[in-house]
């Protein structure tokens, strides 16, 4: 388990306990946070689960496909960008906190 905090494009926190193994996009999506939307439904070929990962959590670097798709984000990418669908919950990710990026 986790607990992961989303900070919403208007600054609204909304936090929940995230099962092992739960990617952040479908955790979202289940506690409706907006501003995610999974619209591939985490099959990494849409980027509209874009998120800045808050320094200090290590999530890992995206990997070719994802840093791909990063740059085609609706958002800028910058330092810490993922897409949750890519970021499973973990015992070492408690207390995660992502940024959603607002809507262009």
């Amino acid at each position: 388990m986790a607990e992961v905090t989303w900070i919403t494009a208007d600054g609204e926190r909304i936090t929940a306990e995230v099962g092992d193994g739960v990617n952040l996009m479908e955790a979202a999506v289940a506690n409706g946070v907006p501003g995610i939307v999974g619209e591939c439904g985490g099959g990494m070929m849409c980027a509209t689960c874009h998120v800045y990962v808050e320094s200090g959590h290590r999530t890992g670097a995206p990997g070719p496909i994802e840093a791909d798709l990063l740059d085609f984000a609706d958002a800028p990418r910058r330092d810490g960008s993922r897409l949750s669908c890519q970021i499973s919950a973990r015992p070492e990710l408690d207390g995660i906190t992502v940024e959603v990026p607002p809507a262009w």
